[in-house]
């Protein structure tokens, strides 16, 4: 029996490349495109029964997926995938992303805008540099406040864990409305309106899907206490950006960290924001870099291969995407 063919379209560093050796052995059958000339390039597609990819849109060209018959996994590097062309995808592969790849140094990113934003550093600083020595406006402890984490996967566990020894309380919510963490409180997206009501601060680490987009708008934030805080590490269009700059300009004491924007230079050529977020003193931004610290690729590289490992072997695959969650539609297709 022929061994399988897994076919890689990012073009990793030699470094990386060394992942699938040590992992996959003669297990498999590696082949990296970026190898491959322009004359073999149709004949790698049509041979492959696994993908791994960063950017399907990207590495493929339109009329090459027609190729893919044979692809049975198509496994993702990244923890989302509402970028991907999933209607484009085999039909009867399974596709998975790499969940918790990339929690650590999220979790940290999280809790540092947190903290920066209830001790006000950057307005602070900005006052000192400006020559006012603001000692009176008083900050904000984390001890006793409530975290609400929508979207209690491997970023929300991993910064809960970081969060819990403020003694900040963990009410989250997931799929399934249960977990083995500690939290004070579990539910699915039903409790959206009781998590809101309840959090001192509403981390928002869920994927962005059909359910998803636009799910914090006038009525979720009218939800929030006046002094809230929001982070979002996921994607800009879960949260409406009107309603969120209103509401920052409506509320002074409400405050915003925003590492995901809802224009960027990855998906769409260009950063760009509809409203003046950075004239506001109670906004908190960087450029979707939570993720991006030394030897971050190399674990989400190594997660991948060791879950294209357990789907060869016929275990159970991790990260599983629903491809009815993005895609309006999908179960009554063909």
């Amino acid at each position: 029996m022929p061994k399988p063919e897994i076919l890689v379209t990012h073009n990793f560093e030699e470094r990386h490349r060394g992942i699938f050796e040590e992992i996959i052995g003669d297990s498999a059958g590696v082949v990296f495109l970026a190898d491959v000339s322009e004359k073999e390039r149709a004949d790698a597609l049509s041979r492959a029964d696994v993908v791994i990819s960063w950017s399907a849109a990207k590495e493929f060209r339109p009329e090459e997926f027609r190729l893919l018959g044979g692809v049975r996994l198509v496994q993702f590097l990244t923890a989302g995938v509402n970028h991907a062309p999933l209607e484009s995808l085999p039909r009867g592969a399974t596709v998975a992303s790499v969940p918790g790849a990339y929690a650590e140094p999220m979790a940290e990113h999280i809790t540092g805008m947190i903290l920066a934003l209830a001790k006000r550093l950057c307005v602070c600083h900005a006052k000192l540099k400006g020559g006012e020595f603001d000692q009176s406006t008083r900050n904000r402890m984390l001890r006793g406040m409530t975290c609400g984490v929508l979207g209690f996967g491997g970023i929300g566990q991993a910064a809960s864990k970081i969060l819990r020894a403020f003694s900040v309380r963990i009410y989250a919510i997931n799929t399934s409305g249960t977990t083995t963490e500690p939290v004070d409180f579990i539910g699915t997206l039903e409790a959206l309106d009781f998590i809101l009501e309840h959090s001192d601060i509403v981390l928002i680490s869920l994927p962005l899907n059909l359910r998803t987009k636009g799910l914090i708008s006038d009525r979720e934030l009218g939800l929030m206490k006046p002094d809230g805080i929001l982070i979002n590490v996921a994607r800009g269009a879960i949260v409406d950006q009107r309603a969120l700059y209103t509401r920052l300009v409506q509320f002074p004491d409400f405050r915003a960290g925003i590492d995901a924007w809802w224009v960027e230079p990855g998906t769409s050529g260009e950063f760009r924001v509809d409203y003046p977020f950075f004239d506001l003193p109670n906004v908190l931004g960087s450029p979707h870099n939570s993720a991006v610290v030394p030897g971050v690729m190399g674990t989400a590289v190594r997660m991948a291969v060791e879950n294209v490992m357990r789907f060869l072997k016929g275990e159970k695959v991790r990260g599983v995407v629903r491809r009815e969650d993005y895609i309006k539609g999908w179960e009554r297709q063909g």
